[in-house]
């Protein structure tokens, strides 16, 4: 379990990472900017879906298969480039349609999948989140729990961002153009995350 002082470095540690702009702030950003807050908010539950199966499998697997297989790291990292580069493509030419197309392209399985692609998880799993917490059910339970607490007004802060962009005081912003420049940020991430695997 966590000391007061553990938990109070975890939970900045996570704060700190979760409120980073990514890939996935920036589709919760787009869908709350497209489709509101009321219908984006429960995207914040495939968020923390995809981070707990991201987290608990990376947390598991890191520590015995990355020293056998020192290519893993590399192979998951351009893998999520790929498809964040991808996401961005699709985010472009969603922006010249009708805002329905948001809905598909900013679902909760975009999400999942983005967030579970997210190296944020890697990097919670191999560096914020005790090591206990992977050999220890009551250890794994607690540290999942704080997680969550901490993500879920994250994300719906990310939602709301987007959601007041596309208020009556904000009419000026084009949404089509908005999610255009969320793509160029998702497209900059994908390149940024392929240059630092090849470094």
């Amino acid at each position: 379990m966590f000391s007061i002082t553990s938990a109070g470095f975890f939970a900045a540690g996570v704060t700190v990472i979760l409120a980073m702009p990514g890939p996935t702030n920036t589709l919760l950003a787009a869908a709350g900017l497209r489709l509101g807050f009321a219908r984006s908010a429960r995207l914040t539950a495939a968020e923390l879906a995809g981070y707990i199966v991201s987290i608990s499998l990376w947390g598991r697997f890191l520590e015995q298969a990355a020293r056998s297989l020192p290519w893993l790291s590399v192979s998951v990292r351009l893998a999520s480039s790929v498809y964040i580069a991808c996401l961005a493509v699709r985010m472009w030419r969603a922006a010249r349609t009708v805002p329905v197309a948001a809905r598909q392209v900013i679902g909760m399985r975009t999400l999942f999948v983005a967030t579970l692609l997210n190296p944020k998880g890697i990097l919670f799993a191999s560096a914020i989140f005790p090591q206990a917490a992977f050999w220890s059910l009551s250890a794994y339970l607690g540290a999942m729990a704080l997680f969550a607490v901490l993500l879920v007004p994250i994300g719906l802060a990310w939602v709301a961002f987007g959601a007041s962009l596309g208020s009556a005081k904000a009419r000026w912003i084009d949404p089509a153009q908005a999610q255009r420049g969320a793509s160029v940020i998702l497209g900059l991430f994908s390149l940024t995350l392929a240059w630092t695997t090849f470094r």
